[in-house]
This record gives structure tokens, sequence and C-alpha cells, in this order.
């Protein structure tokens, strides 16, 4: 399908920038090449926004008029995106006064769509019984659900099965007490962040004499350590009489640093006898529509949506399955009460037999949230020939989903793969940018007030951001603080922790400043665990530049080395509750 006018420009400049701005210097046009083109990318970025300039004072700020109108000249393939402005201020008119960011994934249904929801209602019944025969016992809703979201995630239904858990956790744990962890099997994963989705995996996957191992991640970009990793998965000859080496669970972006991982892993591990499961947490609504996936089918697929962006994280997660590596799992006792559900409609809209249970909270832990609650994901395309859900309307995608209308698919779908990233690109790297440039006044060597894990200014990087704020004295202010005083500034943030960090021997003086230590009760064994509190933050598709602009103004606040004390005050002179932190 031919990409419309203004896709096509929105396209060619994303990939080719022409940057140029009041306050600095002509930057020339961007080689037409993708590779020189991602090259320049980052560094008109870090050239074009406030040029030799540090902001040591919240008033000093430019205001969000003028900080727009830089980010327009720097990034003009950004107008291309406002429809998604139009459909934020149409659908979701709860987030007027509500900057949330700390949701993840993809919403089902938007705010003004006013209709009732469903809800969940667990099913006793191991993952292998229900690939054998649980389709076919799906109710009408489930079944029109079922299409619609393999539809959208571009699986197809000739190649892989699906059945719905209450939460990412319980997908997680699901498919670790049905894979065949004998023989000792291992268990890789990639993870720079605390995950308790992971950790029921690792659990389950060890009372069955499973070997796990974990990648690692280079400080200060968090970028994966190669070297070990690709020792992990090529050492040591597959025997003839083995069924796999394991199971290989990969996430191509950190849903908490935004930092991208490269297809070839899974592929590697692919060719040297690994089953895949890709995780799907931190791509964006779009993500699964690019080639490489297209391409690599994993053998395992997990996904999550929760139902309104801002107002309701319940969901339920997706755990597809690919069809010839169905038959390797076992039928285990335990996997019948882990959480496969079914997807039942509320009885006051929908006339179906069974009692429905309330919603489970689809917040897997992972990552703490304020007001908003929630951490969801969703993922992966795979099938190519397929007509594009993208192309259907709204009226024929609810026909296919026993009539409900899943708006926040069709709001995604409408906006397009190319759009969403090129919004969301812009966005986070403004912000990276933006955040860099905040000094405390007075101290020596310009001590910044925040500090960015991860990747910095880059092209290729999720719309996530891991971060800290520290005070004048460089000590670092508690994320769960901070969390406060943006919820009452409406502002929701997240915090998570990042670990399996490694150092060269060049940053071991900064290891010992930056890491910490938190105890591990998730286990049955308390545990010592060394790693970074952070603050998250995620861009959705419908956050704009506003939204990153009011972020940045309230974290700028910091500056002020009184602003928490006086917060306080203010609160108290209000007769407000005041809670301890």
């Amino acid at each position: 399908m031919a990409k419309q006018p203004s896709e096509r420009r929105c396209f060619e400049t994303c990939f080719g920038l022409l940057i140029k701005t009041k306050k600095s210097p002509t930057i020339t046009p961007a080689a037409t090449t993708t590779k020189m083109s991602r090259s320049d990318f980052a560094t008109t970025t870090a050239a074009s926004f406030f040029p030799n300039t540090h902001f040591t004072n919240h008033e000093s700020l430019p205001s969000l008029e003028d900080a727009y109108a830089v980010f327009l000249q720097v990034y003009p393939q950004y107008t291309a995106t406002e429809n998604a402005d139009k459909i934020r201020e149409t659908e979701y008119n709860h987030l007027a006064d509500h900057i949330c960011l700390d949701y993840t994934g993809i919403g089902l249904f938007s705010y003004a769509q006013k209709l009732p929801s469903f809800n969940i209602s667990y099913k006793s019944a191991s993952l292998r019984s229900q690939l054998l025969r649980g389709n076919r016992e799906s109710s009408g809703l489930e079944s029109s659900m079922r299409r619609r979201i393999a539809r959208f995630v571009n699986v197809s239904a000739d190649d892989y099965d699906m059945v719905f858990t209450a939460n990412r956790i319980s997908a997680f744990k699901l498919l670790a007490e049905s894979y065949p962890f004998d023989n000792k099997k291992r268990l890789v994963t990639v993870y720079d962040y605390e995950s308790d989705a992971v950790n029921a995996m690792v659990e389950s996957s060890q009372k069955r004499d499973a070997r796990v191992m974990s990648a690692t991640f280079a400080w200060p970009n968090l970028r994966i350590n190669s070297t070990r990793l690709k020792k992990m998965l090529t050492g040591s000859r597959l025997s003839k009489n083995e069924n796999g080496r394991g199971l290989f669970v990969f996430p191509l972006q950190s849903k908490i640093s935004g930092a991208r991982y490269s297809y070839m892993w899974m592929s590697l591990a692919q060719e040297n006898g690994w089953h895949v499961c890709l995780d799907a947490c931190g791509l964006g609504p779009k993500d699964m529509d690019t080639l490489g996936l297209s391409l690599l089918k994993p053998d395992f697929l997990i996904c999550s949506f929760y139902k309104i962006f801002g107002e309701n994280p319940s969901g339920f997660a997706c755990l597809f399955v690919k069809k010839s590596t169905a038959p390797v799992l076992k039928a285990s006792p335990a996997a019948k009460s882990i959480g496969i559900v079914r997807i039942v409609a509320e009885q006051y809209q929908w006339q179906e037999g069974e009692a429905a249970s309330s919603d489970d909270d689809n917040n897997d832990g992972d990552d703490a949230t304020s007001r908003s609650f929630a951490d969801s994901d969703g993922n992966s395309g795979f099938h190519v020939g397929e007509t594009s859900w993208a192309q259907q309307t709204p009226e024929e995608n609810a026909k296919t989903t026993g009539g409900i209308e899943c708006a926040g698919l069709d709001h995604a779908d409408s906006l397009g793969l190319v759009h969403i990233s090129c919004r969301q690109r812009c966005i986070i790297n403004w912000l990276v940018i933006a955040m860099m440039k905040l000094k405390h006044p007075h101290t020596e060597n310009s001590q910044s007030l925040v500090q960015i894990y991860g990747p910095k200014v880059k092209f290729e990087r999720g719309a996530t951001m891991a971060f800290n704020v520290f005070d004048w004295r460089g000590e670092k202010i508690e994320p769960t603080l901070i969390q406060k005083l943006a919820d009452r500034s409406n502002i929701s943030l997240s915090y998570s922790f990042l670990h399996n960090v490694s150092f060269s021997d060049k940053y071991l003086r900064e290891r010992d400043r930056v890491m910490g230590t938190r105890i591990n009760e998730t286990t049955k064994k308390q545990t010592v665990e060394f790693g970074i509190t952070v603050l998250t933050i995620s861009l959705g598709f419908l956050a704009g530049f506003e939204q990153g602009y009011r972020l940045w103004a309230f974290i700028a606040r910091f500056l002020d080395a009184d602003f928490v004390e006086k917060e306080r005050w203010r609160y108290t002179a209000l007769n407000q509750k005041v809670v301890q932190v």
C-alpha cells in the first residue's frame, strides 16, 4: 500500500533531517542514506536545542510556546503526527489536566466510548490442554477479541495459537511451568531491570532444575554485554538426544531504560537450538509492524493489553504459542491454577450464561506507579501478506470484535507505525536534552540536577527513560518522594530497579557511587540485591510535546534547594494530609 503524502513527508524527514534554528548555526542537510541520517539525527539534535545554555532556575526556562516553536524548527516532521493530539482531545478528555507517563503497552478502548466493559473469569486448565481444545470452547466475545488482537499484532492463526492469562506474571509463570526444563535445560533472560514476571518464571524453572543465566548490561549506556551473551547462546554443543538447549526470553527493548536490542540475538538463538520467547513489553503499539518481526517467528510471544489509557489499567495478557512448538510443552498439574482466563462480557451488556469475575490488575510489578497504576505491554508481528487491519474502518473492526469497537486499537492503527515512531522519537530525544541542561547554581563542576541511565540522544531508542534527580550536594532525592510530589501536580510517574549492570575497570569508582542495595522479599528467602532505584517515564502515542515540557518544568523545580520543604509547608497550610516519606 502506497504511503499517503503526509506519511511520506514524515518518513522522509524522520530519516533525513533538514535542521535549522534561530539560535543555532545552519545545519547542512543530512545524507540520504539511512545510516548517515541516523548518525546526523543524534548530532543535530544535540547541537540544536539550547546550545551553550544551562538552566539553573526553573523560572529561566523558555515558555511552552517558545520551546515548541524551536522544537518544530528542529523537527518539522512532527506536524504530520498532530492527529494524535486531536484524538487525545476528543477521545481522551479525562487527560486534559493529567500527564500520564506510567502506562506502557496498548489500550483497548477510548475514554469517550462509554461502553460497558468485559470481565475475566478464571478457568482450571493446563497450557497444553488449552491449546488443544480451548479455542473451540470460546464464547462469541472471546473468539472475537482473539481475532481482533491477533490481527492487530499481525500474528497468523495458521501459525500460532493463543491463550488469555490474568496478567503478565501469569503468562510468564504459565510458560515456565509448561516448558520442558528437564535434563538441566537452560533459561536465559535479557533484562536490565527487576521484573516480577521474570522472577516468577525464574523461580518456577529453578524448581524444575533449570540452569538460569542472565545477560549483563555495560555501564553507562546499558548496552548488552555481547561477548557474554554470545557465549551463553553458543557455548557447548547440542547433543543428538537434546530437544533444544532451553528457553531464551528476549525483549526487543527495555521498557525501563529505552535501550533497544538487535533482532540478531533472536536469530542467533534460533540457529543454536534455542526456543525463543519474545517479550513485547517495551514495544510501542505499532512496533510489531516492523520487517524484522515479520521475518523472525519466535516460539512464544507474550503481550498484554489494558482497557483505557489513563483511566483503567485492568485487562489481560496473551500468550501466543507457535503450533509447531506446542508439542514440546508438558502437561503440568501446577499450571492448572496459574491464571488462564476466559473473556466474558458484563451481564447487563452481553447475555452470557456464566458469571464474570472482577478485573485483575494488569500491573506486573516491574515498576511502581502512582495514580494511574498501570504497566501493560503489547507487541509483535510476524505474518506477511495479510491485509493490514489498519486499512479497515472502525465499523469493520467492530464487526470482527463481536460488535465492540476497540477504539484504542483503531486509533493506533489510524496513526500507523511511521507517525507514532516519529512522534515518540522527537519528544523523547528533546526531553533527554532538556533534562541534561538542568544544572544546580553555584556548585563546583556544574552539578547536574538529573542523571539519565541508558541511551541518551539516539535515533534508535525507545520512548521510555530511566533517571534520577540529585540535590545540590550530589545526593539522590528519593524517587518515591518525587513520584508523590509529581502526583500532586497531576503528573503520573513510575519507579523501578535497574540491575544486571556491569562496570569496566574504568568505571569502578562510579560503581561505588551509583549502585545501591535493596531487600528482595518476593522469594521465600530474603535476598540483598544490587542495583539502582530509578524514576521511569513512558511516552505513549497520545503524549505530545506539551506533556514532555510540563514534566521538564516540574523537574526543574528541584533546582530550588528549598522546593521539597516548601511543598510540605504548603500542603500543611491547606490542611491536607502530609504523607511521611
